[in-house]
């Protein structure tokens, strides 16, 4: 047996080795791949809440939104509201870890984005929201904050 041989490759596979042992480590650390990841939260079920527009002459409007899955699966919204500038829009939800998006609009074609962040219990959504109003000018675009609890 050669020893050259052996001296070349030895210190070469240890070398590797090391190398595949600490990538391993690094992309489970950084939760890219091979660690848990943090779940996506369930938010089927109703919530309400109030919303308070960042201009002064804009009243608060309440909303209640149901959501469910669709016939395919996907997260929808049926949302009942209090104001002046949308009525029951139909939204698509979104969920991604704690991060929610609601967005769609009514059948006049105003529409809603609603995007907040689950607290720790996962029953209250910190939103903020912009409200375009519809082609026909019967409102202008919104936008501020509020908050919707689980009920």
């Amino acid at each position: 047996m050669n020893t050259t041989h052996l001296l070349f490759h030895r210190p070469l596979f240890s070398f590797a080795a090391l190398l595949i042992l600490v990538g391993a480590t690094y992309i489970s650390a950084s939760g890219q791949t091979g660690g848990k990841q943090p779940s996506t939260a369930d938010v089927r079920g109703t919530w309400s809440g109030t919303f308070f527009s960042k201009h002064n002459d804009v009243t608060p409007f309440t909303m209640t939104v149901l959501i469910s899955p669709d016939a395919s699966g996907r997260l929808v919204g049926n949302s009942s509201l209090s104001s002046n500038c949308l009525k029951n829009a139909r939204l698509q939800v979104a969920v991604r870890r704690t991060q929610v998006v609601l967005s769609g609009s009514d059948d006049s074609g105003d529409n809603i984005t609603v995007r907040g962040t689950l607290d720790p219990t996962g029953s209250m959504l910190q939103t903020s929201y912009i409200l375009n109003g519809s082609a026909t000018g019967g409102c202008e675009t919104d936008n501020g904050t509020g908050s919707l609890a689980k009920r």
